[in-house]
């Protein structure tokens, strides 16, 4: 489960740090949500910072399960 949770986490993170760097550097996002919803850049900067804590929780959770058992 939490390599479940690691790989939605740095998918979602990287989502939106293309967001936020597509509205940066160009007038548009980059990535796969730009083509189904309309997200605002304060969001894209959430949905990175969501992601990137989901995936190091996983990645940690899983470490701490290896030097564990």
């Amino acid at each position: 489960m939490k390599e479940l949770i690691a790989i939605v986490g740095w998918i979602v993170g990287v989502q939106g740090a293309l967001g936020v760097a597509g509205r940066v550097f160009d007038d548009e996002a980059w990535g796969v949500l730009q083509n189904w919803w309309h997200v605002p850049t304060p969001l894209y900067a959430v949905l990175f910072l969501a992601g990137t804590g989901l995936a190091f929780y996983g990645e940690a959770a899983r470490k701490r399960q290896k030097s564990v058992g």
